[in-house]
């Protein structure tokens, strides 16, 4: 059982199935590890502030690690993305504060301990539930220091080819792979609810005038429910994190296209920023996308 599987802290079918035909192998910790092709991941970021708002809500915030040595850890990766709400400043301030409370927490509690010690440590959290965690300690963050202020959090942390999520809001992640886009997390929105209900159809809610309403963010008041899903990412796939700024503005198939053909991933979010604004710009845009290798 290697690292992934520790810091998951349960077993998952579908996760080990597809390592069984992963080219990583798993291994105990403390066993000699068998040679393998060291993993790499190319990473993407762009922050725009729209065509309409005079000030820029969203923040991102990146972290990668590669070791490449006989017996190297694994590549390690945190992707955060978080779109502030409350009026005039609130918004950037709680945003900004949740993605480096969660970064800061996931470096002391996941990043260091194995870092230092190289392998696993025993009693170490699990990565779901430290992301868990991670976002329950930004939300009361935001509630006690952003009076009136709240945010969206998307995160992912990235170990090796498992990418572990943890998600409140309506900001978005997206697998791109064999020319196909698929939405990995939930719009915790009023509309997306009354859709799952039956109580809207689609094209109902994209015209719903409270459909940029939150029923779970980050900063309210009391419990929060934070959803958590783990993916294991093929190799030459495209992980996209972006904001309701970006894919409210344009449907999926341009998404598609655009992960698709930019030939870098840094390419790719420049190009659908710009397509967001070709589109009206409604909304500050912002997109962070991770390219597996291979």
């Amino acid at each position: 059982m290697g690292f992934v599987r520790k810091l998951l802290g349960h077993k998952d079918e579908k996760a080990d199935a597809a390592a069984a035909s992963n080219d990583t192998p798993l291994v105990e910790a403390g066993e000699a590890r068998p040679p393998a092709r060291a993993r790499h991941v190319r990473v993407g970021t762009a922050s725009d502030v729209g065509l309409v708002r005079n000030h820029n809500e969203d923040v991102l915030l990146t972290f990668t690690s590669e070791q490449h040595a006989d017996g190297a850890l694994d590549v390690f990766g945190v992707f955060i993305l978080a779109d502030g709400m409350g009026g005039h400043q609130a918004g950037e301030v709680a945003s900004s504060l949740a993605a480096r409370t969660v970064g800061r927490e996931v470096i002391e509690q996941v990043y260091l301990p194995y870092l230092v010690h190289g392998r696993p440590d025993p009693s170490q959290t699990p990565l779901a539930e430290a992301l868990v965690q991670a976002v329950d300690e930004a939300s009361k963050m935001v509630y006690n220091n952003v009076p009136g202020g709240g945010t969206t959090l998307t995160c992912m942390v990235l170990v090796n080819d498992r990418a572990v999520f943890a998600h409140v809001g309506d900001s978005r992640a997206y697998l791109y792979h064999g020319n196909a886009l698929r939405q990995i997390t939930k719009d915790h929105s009023y509309v997306d609810k009354l859709v799952e209900l039956g109580q809207l159809t689609a094209e109902e809610a994209a015209a719903h005038p409270q459909k940029n309403v939150l029923y779970r963010a980050v900063g309210q008041e009391g419990p929060l429910e934070v959803d958590t899903h783990l993916e294991v990412l093929p190799a030459g796939s495209r992980l996209l994190l972006c904001c309701d700024g970006l894919w409210s503005m344009i449907d999926d198939k341009q998404i598609s296209r655009i992960l698709g053909s930019a030939a870098t991933p840094q390419a790719a979010c420049e190009q659908l920023v710009t397509a967001a604004n070709a589109a009206g710009g409604r909304d500050n845009i912002t997109a962070i996308v991770v390219e597996m290798d291979g």
